[in-house]
């Protein structure tokens, strides 16, 4: 069988409770059609880098696919007919990537950083208090 992966673009006005019901749709329809579903991620609600029928985010889900041609294409015939599906690719690859995709490690190291910025500005050091520094507008009288 050959690998796949598949990536959707749901809605932004979905919750995430129906995002996971499409992934779980998606597997449903690949297993029943013999094939397996490696690993699922869900990389969370995005910016669009423009919008897309009226939609400015959308959540995006991977699903990496061990299946056999006629399988992806009942998968995407399925994900077409859907409604809050915005936008769909499979790419098929030559392996699967162990442990979490590039996305997934990219939104692990922009919340480290934003962990970091969290405890406010870093310490200035020995500078005076406000009320203790000279006003620069006011000339000494």
């Amino acid at each position: 069988m050959a690998l796949y992966e598949h990536v959707f673009l749901a809605r932004q006005d979905l919750a995430q409770a129906q995002v996971d019901a499409l992934a779980e749709n998606a597997k449903k329809i690949i297993d029943d059609n013999n094939g397996r579903v490696v690993k699922t991620e869900n990389w969370g609600l995005r910016s669009l880098a423009y919008k897309i029928a009226k939609n400015r985010k959308a959540h995006y889900v991977m699903l990496e696919i061990d299946a056999p041609g006629d399988v992806v294409a009942e998968l995407e015939r399925q994900t077409q007919i859907n409604e809050d599906v915005i936008r769909y690719m499979t790419v098929k690859v030559d392996g699967h990537e162990e442990g979490p995709s590039v996305m997934m490690r990219k939104s692990d190291r922009d919340r480290e950083r934003r962990g970091d910025r969290e405890g406010g500005r870093p310490d200035r050091g020995d500078r005076p208090e406000r009320s203790e520094r000279p006003r620069r507008d006011f000339d000494g009288e």
